[in-house]
């Protein structure tokens, strides 16, 4: 199985970085990846919700990768699961209250089937890159 996990401390308030985080119109201000977004189903800040999703494939070419939210616990937790693209990881960020501020953890897995399992190395590589975005998240939050 493919795994990536990173955490950061994000100089804020909890429930102010978890409203960024929830709201999945936020994910081009951080994530660089991500060329174009809407939602797509249901409400926002909701399980259910399915979020329209571009993103930069090889050579720079968008893929889709549309994701549905499987858990939202308010300030603490949003799962979700990829439904369109390539690979579908499923996600997790989790959130908790620090003494510097907010702890972000975000952990994605995804286990390849058929031929897709040749390039597991490949996929691992590409979500530590995403998941090391939280960096991006950081220095955007605090600049805010």
């Amino acid at each position: 199985m493919a795994h990536a996990d990173a955490t950061v401390v994000i100089n804020k308030p909890v429930n102010e970085v978890f409203q960024f985080l929830a709201d999945g119109l936020n994910n081009s201000l951080w994530r660089p990846s991500v060329t174009d977004v809407r939602l797509q189903i249901g409400r926002p800040f909701s399980v259910g919700a399915i979020y329209k999703q571009g993103i930069k494939g090889p050579g720079g070419k968008r893929v889709d990768g549309d994701y549905e939210i499987t858990q939202y616990k308010q300030n603490e937790e949003i799962s979700f699961q990829v439904v369109a693209g390539p690979a579908r990881p499923k996600g997790t960020i989790k959130i908790a209250y620090v003494n510097e501020g907010t702890r972000v953890q975000f952990i994605l897995d995804y286990k390849p089937k058929g031929w897709f399992k040749l390039r597991e190395s490949l996929f691992t590589k590409a979500m530590q890159d995403e998941v090391s975005n939280l960096n991006n998240l950081k220095a955007y939050l605090e600049k805010t």
